[in-house]
């Protein structure tokens, strides 16, 4: 992820190309996280004993349905259809919040500290090349961004870099993330 402003492309019809891949992955991904938290919920509601992250994920999760409606209405407004992985993107998401909570609370924490951080390069890199052309989208994902972060951050300050095998797990989702971002685009 540069974080330089990217130049519009050429061409007719280029720079309503590259809204419809932003507003598709953006959607794609805060449908995923969506997903991710739901799963995790899961598993923390079936064991006694969670009601601190139970609440954590619950609020996290209720912010990025805002996220995921907003980019519905965009979606809508702009006439871009949603990614074909979306029934994909959904039980991947559920899988990883759900597997990630079997490996105890932080690994969960490990997972949001992992999508969160490649979420934050995504939208800081989005805002930049929109700032100039689009400022009140940019504005919006500035917003979404800076909530991103503070999902990332409460992960951290609960104990995301201490789960065990945290290099290698935060590696894992971050490279499925920046992967599964790059397949939104497109399809």
């Amino acid at each position: 992820m540069s974080g330089k402003p990217v130049p519009p492309r050429p061409g007719r019809g280029a720079t309503a190309a590259r809204l419809a891949e932003i507003l598709r992955v953006d959607h794609a991904g805060e449908l995923a996280a969506v997903a991710i938290y739901r799963g995790q919920r899961t598993v923390m509601g079936e064991a006694l004993g969670h009601p601190r992250i139970l609440g954590q994920l619950a609020e996290m999760e209720a912010q990025e349905a805002v996220h995921l409606a907003r980019f519905d209405h965009l979606l809508t407004e702009h006439r871009v259809r949603p990614t074909a992985l979306t029934p994909l993107w959904r039980l991947a998401g559920f899988a990883l919040g759900a597997g990630t909570a079997l490996m105890g609370e932080k690994a969960a924490h490990a997972c949001t500290d992992a999508v969160e951080t490649v979420i934050e390069e995504h939208y800081a890199d989005q805002v930049a090349e929109l700032a100039e052309r689009q400022p009140e989208l940019a504005a919006e994902l500035a917003k979404f961004r800076d909530e991103e972060l503070s999902h990332r951050d409460l992960a951290v300050d609960e104990g995301a870099r201490e789960a065990p095998g945290y290099t290698l797990l935060s590696a894992v989702i971050r490279a499925g993330c920046r992967t599964a971002i790059k397949i939104s685009e497109k399809i």
